[in-house]
């Protein structure tokens, strides 16, 4: 079964990849297993931003506890390779911990998704994730 993702939510992202053309851009996902229901951009506090992300601690923090107190489940996050293709790097398989969680990646107007796994065959860490937009 694909997972779902809706196409709004899909335009989206890309819209936001596309307004940063310099920088990528970063946040987390949120839903079950079958769908990611929304997104939450973040800012990207990488020390180099244009060729890394790393999620704000305190959105990320905040995020967590929202979910303990019943909010939306965390189910992974994105971000844009604006220099790149929709695919995992190096840099991102050395980052993702093997916990399945959904990595959604938008470059040059494609937004790919990801599980991050134990031993992954995408750069040792990823496995594509079949997927199809809804309205």
């Amino acid at each position: 079964m694909a997972l779902e993702i809706s196409s709004t939510l899909v335009a989206r992202l890309l819209n936001e990849a596309d307004s940063e053309p310099d920088r990528e851009v970063c946040g987390l996902l949120f839903g079950t297993s079958e769908r990611v229901d929304a997104a939450l951009p973040c800012s990207n506090v990488a020390s180099d931003p244009r060729t890394a992300f790393e999620i704000d601690p305190a959105a990320l923090i905040a995020a967590h506890k929202a979910e303990r107190r019943g909010g939306p489940a965390i189910v992974g996050c994105y971000h844009s390779h604006p220099n790149g293709a929709a695919l995992p790097s190096p840099r991102d398989a050395a980052a993702a911990l093997p916990d399945g969680a959904f990595w959604l990646i938008l470059a040059a107007g494609q937004a790919c998704l990801f599980r991050a796994v134990e031993h992954g065959a995408i750069e040792g860490r990823f496995v594509a994730v079949p997927h199809r937009t809804v309205e």
